[in-house]
């Protein structure tokens, strides 16, 4: 066996990783006044993120939707809304990492926004969005690896199989007659 050495190969790699949970509150004026609120439901979510003073920056949109009655319960509409937002986040990075420029943050919508509480007096709907986010922060980092000295290092032996005549043959040559005695 060669002598053992290390290597460095400089890599793109997870340096930081994290999740969370957001809970925010919204309101929509509605063109009537509300009786009851029908359904309330949330489409198009889109998001990037972004390495801003050392955190995160994450800006997004989605589109709500309020479906409800009016004038006694007798008509209906549907209110919808495009909602943007700006979340900052401290992700704990790998230990010798920096979130930098250079850093590519990608996004994942672990829980997609989702209304979780509906609230009307009069045309003003109060409604609550929830959503979970995970973020990776893609970075350089360095790999220490082992190489060996010698390039054969590390290969076995390939045996030949042997084919019938020629196992006949040892059989014949190397086997005793004589072996009971």
């Amino acid at each position: 066996m060669g002598e053992v050495m290390y290597k460095e190969i400089v890599t793109k790699a997870v340096i930081g990783k994290g999740k969370k949970t957001f809970r925010d509150k919204y309101e929509l004026i509605a063109n009537d006044t509300v009786d009851t609120i029908l359904g309330c439901w949330v489409i198009n979510h889109t998001m990037n993120g972004k390495s801003e003073n050392s955190e995160v920056r994450i800006d997004g949109s989605f589109d709500v939707n309020v479906w409800y009655s009016f004038d006694n319960n007798t008509k209906t509409a549907v209110e919808a809304r495009n909602v943007g937002y700006s979340e900052k986040v401290k992700v704990h990075m790998l230990e010798d990492s920096n979130l930098s420029d250079d850093s590519e943050i990608l996004l994942t919508a672990l829980k997609t926004p989702t209304v979780i509480d509906v609230n009307v007096n009069g045309n003003k709907v109060t409604y609550e969005i929830e959503k979970e986010l995970g973020i990776e922060i893609i970075g350089d980092t360095k790999v220490k690896i082992e190489v060996l000295d010698n390039v054969n290092a590390g290969f076995d032996n390939i045996d030949e199989e042997l084919t019938d005549k020629e196992i006949d043959e040892v059989i014949d040559n190397e086997v005793s007659e004589n072996y009971l005695n």
